[in-house]
């Protein structure tokens, strides 16, 4: 091979359509836009913008609520966390806290609190300290010989204006 044998593959780089140069082109007059109107306009259609007709958006119910100031939790399962324990990653002597989970790497952060739910098996005796569990998780907690203390969540101060 040599430096002057070396080319694209055939197709692999196309010439700019260079719109709006005269009629033997092919690009001429309208410029590939068609008729006059809105399409044929610079900047086109706003979106959502159905010509005047109500727009789906606004013909559609709405439902529900959504909070403003939801408090999102870190959820970790039992089976996730007996996981950490059998690995040695926790200590089952010492609570198990949010930042126990963060260190131990059951979670990556500790959002507004950790969620205690009750998927899997726990064989080991801790004490969590959480700001939210299920009631099948506590119950598995407890017939696993550990407890679960539910934590207030910190309330944010509000802006006084």
């Amino acid at each position: 091979m040599k430096l002057n044998e070396i080319a694209d593959n055939p197709g692999a780089r196309h010439a700019r359509k260079r719109v709006g140069r005269g009629i033997g082109s092919g690009l001429g007059k309208t410029a590939g836009r068609g008729g006059k109107g809105q399409t044929a306009r610079k900047g086109g259609a706003k979106a959502g913008f159905e010509g005047g007709q109500m727009p789906i958006y606004r013909r559609l119910p709405k439902r529900g609520f959504n909070k403003p100031n939801a408090v999102e939790y870190s959820e970790v399962n039992l089976s996730r966390v007996q996981a950490a324990v059998d690995a040695k990653k926790l200590d089952a002597a010492a609570p198990v806290t949010a930042a126990a989970l963060v260190a131990a790497g059951v979670i990556s952060s500790a959002r507004g609190g950790v969620r205690l739910l009750g998927k899997g098996e726990l064989k080991a005796k801790l004490n969590f300290e959480v700001y939210h569990a299920t009631a099948g998780a506590v119950e598995a907690v407890k017939k696993a010989g550990g407890s679960v203390k539910v934590l207030k969540p910190v309330e944010k101060a509000e802006d006084a204006t």
